[in-house]
């Protein structure tokens, strides 16, 4: 039904569908707006109001709620006229690297149009083996990957993912992954400064630029007000032999952390960003959200990265 839906409706009337359904689930995801209230206000460090913090979340709700909807939009743009819908802003490193053919690893965050962050190159004829979190719904895991790889992508499970991605970049081939989501505090964890708090995230992406000598590309797909999209590509960063996890991780964060602060309504604030607490965060007088919990794993990552 989206998937006509998104076809059939003028692209103004599509979008805005888009700002009430957004605010709909703001409404109604009680947990997810308390959440990403309290996310806002310490990023900020209480220099937002109350109705600015839950602004910039209803914001968040309404661009996830327009991202979905043009996973399946795009799939009705003429392979002709995509480029009526996006305008691309590629720093002259990033477009060396892509037109040298080399393998790279694309990144981006849950942030603007996540979605469509990838499947815009397709139009281009570079096509990305993409890893994917399958749905609890095996059917809306079909319907989802269809949609994702419209434009040529290879989308894989999450399971094994590491070995299939590290051949793809062996035979010069390009993956691409999100990067800001919460990992378990392991050998694969990486603990970064986000807004002024430590978390865990994934150091895969940096581990096969360090042992594959490729580069990481950050990217982010900016939605503007009339509908159409700004694809932004950064300048591509290299992971030094000599240079740590910690201190490359925390360098590919800071590009976005910079871009999200521009525009903080396009990031998905109601997800629970800080899950883990350091056992010293109150000695050093640094607030943690009311999910946040203590972890002895996290405090046993927190000293291996120190």
């Amino acid at each position: 039904m989206l998937a006509w839906v998104t076809r059939t409706l003028p692209r103004h009337v599509l979008m805005s569908v888009c700002k009430v359904v957004g605010f709909i689930a703001w409404l109604a995801d009680y947990r997810g707006r308390r959440d990403g209230v309290e996310n806002v206000r310490l990023a900020y460090e209480g220099t937002h109001s109350w109705w600015e913090c839950e602004r910039i979340v209803l914001g968040a709700y309404q661009n996830f709620a327009r991202t979905f909807a043009d996973l399946f939009w795009v799939r009705a743009i003429p392979p002709t006229q995509w480029r009526e819908h996006f305008d691309l802003e590629i720093h002259p490193e990033a477009q060396t690297l892509m037109d040298s053919g080399k393998g790279a690893i694309w990144v981006t965050p849950h942030y603007g149009n996540f979605e469509l962050s990838s499947i815009v190159w397709g139009f281009l004829g570079r096509s990305y083996t993409i890893v994917a979190q399958d749905f609890k719904n095996p059917a809306l895991t079909r319907i989802f990957s269809d949609a994702r790889s419209t434009t040529g992508h290879r989308m894989i499970p999450q399971e094994g993912a590491m070995i299939r991605l590290i051949k793809v970049l062996m035979k010069g081939g390009t993956v691409a992954f999100l990067s800001d989501l919460n990992v378990k505090p392991d050998k694969a964890a990486q603990i970064i400064e986000c807004f002024g708090r430590k978390t865990c995230v994934t150091k895969i992406h940096i581990a096969m630029a360090r042992r594959l000598g490729v580069q990481i590309q950050p990217a982010v797909c900016r939605p503007l007000d009339d509908g159409s999209y700004q694809m932004v590509v950064f300048q591509p960063l290299t992971v030094g032999e000599d240079e740590s996890d910690a201190s490359a991780t925390q360098r590919v964060w800071d590009v976005f952390e910079n871009e999200i602060r521009q525009h903080p309504e396009w990031w998905m604030w109601m997800y629970k960003h800080w899950r883990y607490k350091p056992a010293d965060a109150d000695e050093q007088g640094i607030d943690y959200p009311a999910y946040a919990n203590e972890s002895w794993r996290f405090e046993r990552v927190v000293k291996q990265n120190a």
